[in-house]
């Protein structure tokens, strides 16, 4: 018989172990109908842990019920029942799980029986035969088992055989039964035969291979006991077999594939390549960068598919020939060849580096963040060292800020880069830390260590930061006059209910946690509360925030004045005309991430968004010194002096811009944001471990676990800051961009001829410069990854391979995917729209002399 209950709400303490106390002590007590077997699992404490951290009196409490039901069922055994106490896992400071620390992969094991002693001889036990262990902060060593030696133990105690692949070996002291040491041997005898007999089937299969250069030590080890002189001397060699027999399988299943491994590695560094021979072409394309990438594309296309055909052959003549076949099927050959071919045509087409001056264009933080992942202690301090990182990499548009042409300009870049920093700096004061970086870490995202609830100063600023954040936003939008329209709309109705209730959500998850409001306030008017208002959130901004969005995107006022006999058209925001919507845009999905992110988590999206909105700034201001030093160098200084932004009256006012006179996006203008991204995910409370994630986020939508809406909350929590900045990636081309008329190159066209060009040109500047963003933003990413892989496979045999750099690879493939589905979706969506929508108001005013006069 079973009684389930569900065991993943772990924020009810109580309901699965009052339902395990209603039907356990029934059983024990009806001596009518005795059992067999009978499992009692308990969750209480392990939900306590997840919940409130090993620290909180909830968890004084339930220890205390447990103590009482084990004294109670002590109470009720029989002299012929054994009970057996122990846990599945541990749990470290902060209360988690699933990681491979030894408070995690540790626990307590407790057995007991009122009939006749389970240890019998007056000798102890042979040395030879146990193995201690000494926990951290613990001077006091402990007798240690692995959790597999239980089921052998358990078999033979009930009589049974022990099962067929069992690899663990009898814990003996259950059967120390006699000084002579009989009763274990027989025991041990039965555990070594058992086996014996399951590494032979094994070495019998197909598999069987992978056993050959481990099986003569087994035969070896084997022998020894026929050999034994004593019975402690036999009682040691059988133990040793079983060791000697679980080394060799963990050797052979811990295997590599250095073939598979390798080609993964080739693609990974030709995909690396490609992507930025892809990033030059379009950039040396300039404005015919539509028509270079749709002929590239295709090419790439056709020599993948030939490369899947190359496969498909090389698999089947792999089959014809075994000499040449390296093991791997047709899957593995078809999509090697294929990504390898396309790879290799997109690099052909258009070499990444075509001279040494052109090295100069790969930023040296990259090459930096990517080989120090060869080191372990920088990959387990990576969260300290992409502050530095970030920083340093806004160091040359600092220095440009102080040879700047105009006072303005110098304040505006040197200003903002401070901003900027300042953010990063005060972003660096959340932490959590991981276990290799203890004791030099100082935990600061949880009120401690042990403690799973926010610092009180979090829950203090959590509702002030979420009223202001949507004032800081208008007041940078307000510098282009670009909080207008939509925006009028959206921060103060939409985005500002949303993020308030994601922070009224966690004070009350707070509140509940740590009983700050009393014992009159009941957990479920405070659970139920706190659902609500998650969901308001969640619809209202995604919603009515999307629909009002997608509707009316543009953040302008358009007013029509007649003067003198004319007419004037004032558009105010027209200067950000593609940046300010599409900030509307990513301010939706920030308000979904920063609703899943607990308090602390929600103060350090607040100040990365200020960090990333001064940033945009301060590209944008190089973008106007670099265009005017461009200006300065192609024709007389007097000549700016005449632009169209300047004096509408005079001579070149109105004509067309020429693409080529406007600095062009350079691959460094990414940089900082993708660390802020990196960055962002750190202190939100994250790390590259298991341990890390925040499962208290499943609870939002529900107080139980319901699919899918429990897994994406989470999913959200844990990826969502990096793919926040993945999506803002389109903002760098975007930000401050009026929809003014471009035309290809200087040239004699009639003036029908040039009015079609300029239509077709008013979005090409920016929907060109957004996708170099976009696969800027993927390239960093991906030489990250490769940076993981190439030293996960150099160091697969460190001792700190699935400690370290294991778990940071399978990071760098999760931010991978992140910031891939980021970018399309920004480039897809928001780009697509508000490009559209751009150009549907703005198409018409934008001819040689337009009809616009007045343009902010």
């Amino acid at each position: 018989m079973t009684f389930p209950y569900d065991s993943f709400n772990v924020e009810d303490l109580h309901t699965v172990d009052e339902g395990v106390i209603t039907h356990l002590f029934p059983l024990l007590k009806d001596k009518s109908n005795p059992f067999d077997f009978l499992i009692g699992h308990f969750l209480g404490v392990d939900h306590v842990g997840h919940r409130v951290g090993p620290d909180h009196p909830s968890m004084k409490s339930k220890l205390e019920q447990m103590n009482r039901v084990l004294q109670e069922v002590v109470d009720l055994l029989d002299d012929d029942t054994l009970l057996v106490v122990l846990g599945d896992h541990g749990m470290d400071r902060s209360g988690d799980h699933g990681g491979d620390g030894v408070l995690e992969t540790s626990t307590a094991m407790w057995v007991y029986s009122k009939g006749p002693p389970l240890t019998r001889a007056s000798n102890p036990v042979p040395s030879g035969l146990l193995q201690y262990r000494t926990f951290p902060g613990t001077t006091v060593e402990h007798r240690g088992v692995q959790q597999i030696d239980i089921l052998p133990t358990l078999s033979l105690l009930l009589g049974l055989p022990i099962p067929f692949n069992n690899l663990g070996t009898i814990i003996p002291e259950f059967f120390w039964r006699d000084n002579q040491g009989k009763s274990l041997e027989k025991a041990l005898q039965l555990n070594v035969d058992q086996v014996y007999r399951y590494l032979q089937a094994y070495r019998s299969s197909p598999s069987g291979g992978e056993l050959d250069e481990a099986w003569r030590s087994i035969q070896e080890a084997w022998g020894a006991p026929s050999l034994a002189t004593s019975t402690e001397m036999k009682l040691i060699t059988l133990n040793n077999f079983n060791k000697m027999a679980l080394s060799a399988c963990r050797a052979m299943w811990a295997q590599f594939d250095p073939v598979l491994m390798a080609m993964g590695l080739v693609l990974l560094g030709m995909g690396l390549c490609a992507s930025w021979a892809l990033f030059v072409g379009i950039s040396n394309a300039k404005s015919a960068w539509g028509a270079w990438l749709k002929i590239h594309l295709t090419s790439s296309l056709y020599a993948g598919a030939g490369g899947a055909v190359a496969g498909i052959v090389e698999s089947l003549a792999s089959l014809i020939l075994p000499s040449i076949h390296t093991g791997q099927n047709i899957v593995d050959y078809t999509m090697f060849g294929a990504v390898l071919a396309s790879s290799v045509s997109m690099i052909i087409a258009s070499p990444p580096l075509t001279s040494l001056p052109s090295l100069s264009s790969i930023p040296i933080v990259l090459i930096l963040h990517s080989i120090a992942f060869l080191s372990n202690s920088f990959t387990f301090w990576e969260d300290r060292i992409v502050p530095f990182l970030a920083v340093s990499s806004l160091v040359p548009y600092a220095v440009k800020g102080f040879t700047a042409p105009t006072s303005r300009l110098r304040y505006r870049i040197v200003g903002f880069s401070l901003l900027y920093a300042a953010c990063v700096r005060l972003v660096s004061l959340s932490t959590i830390c991981r276990e290799e970086q203890q004791p030099y870490c100082h935990v600061t995202f949880y009120a401690s260590s042990s403690q799973t609830s926010p610092p009180y100063n979090a829950v203090l600023l959590a509702l002030p930061t979420a009223l202001a954040l949507s004032l800081i936003i208008r007041r940078f939008l307000n510098i282009s006059r670009s909080d207008r329209g939509v925006a009028k709309t959206h921060y103060p109705l939409i985005f500002t209910p949303a993020v308030v209730s994601g922070a009224l959500f966690w004070i009350l998850e707070w509140a509940d946690t740590t009983s700050a409001l009393g014992p009159e306030w009941d957990s479920t008017t405070l659970r139920f509360a706190r659902t609500w208002i998650a969901r308001f959130g969640f619809t209202w901004v995604l919603l009515m925030g999307g629909a009002l969005w997608y509707i009316v995107p543009l953040c302008i006022d358009i007013t029509v004045k007649h003067q003198g006999g004319q007419k004037q058209v004032e558009v105010i925001g027209y200067a950000n005309a593609f940046g300010s919507p599409y900030l509307v845009f990513w301010t939706i999905l920030l308000a979904v991430v920063y609703s899943t992110s607990q308090l602390p988590g929600q103060l350090v999206l607040s100040v990365c968004t200020v960090a990333l909105l001064a940033y945009l700034e301060v590209v944008d201001s190089v973008r106007d010194v670099e265009t005017m030093e461009m200006a300065f160098k192609r024709a007389k200084p007097s000549d700016i002096l005449n632009s169209t932004r300047s004096d509408p009256n005079a001579t070149d006012a109105g004509k067309p811009k020429n693409y080529d006179h406007e600095a062009a996006f350079k691959f460094g203008d990414v940089v900082p944001v993708a660390l802020l991204g990196l960055h962002a995910f750190y202190g939100t409370g994250h790390q590259s471990t298991i341990s890390s994630i925040q499962w208290k986020a499943a609870f939002m939508l529900s107080s139980t676990v319901v699919y899918p809406w429990s897994a994406l909350t989470v999913v959200i929590n844990s990826i969502g800051p990096i793919f926040l900045f993945a999506l803002a990636a389109p903002l760098l081309a975007l930000w401050n961009r009026a929809p003014e008329a471009v035309v290809a190159g200087q040239n004699d066209t009639s003036k029908d001829e040039r009015e079609q060009e300029q239509e077709l040109e008013l979005d090409t500047r920016v929907k060109g410069d957004s996708i170099l963003a976009g696969l800027g933003m993927m390239i960093y990413y991906t030489a990250l990854l490769l940076g993981a892989s190439v030293s996960a496979a150099i160091l697969r045999r460190h001792l700190m391979v699935w400690k370290v750099f294991a778990p940071r690879f399978m990071a760098g493939v999760l931010g991978l995917l992140v910031v891939d589905l980021g970018v399309l979706i920004g480039q897809v969506v928001g780009v697509e729209r508000v490009t559209k929508r751009v150009k549907d108001v703005f198409g018409k005013m934008s001819s040689p002399r337009p009809s616009v006069d007045k343009a902010r």
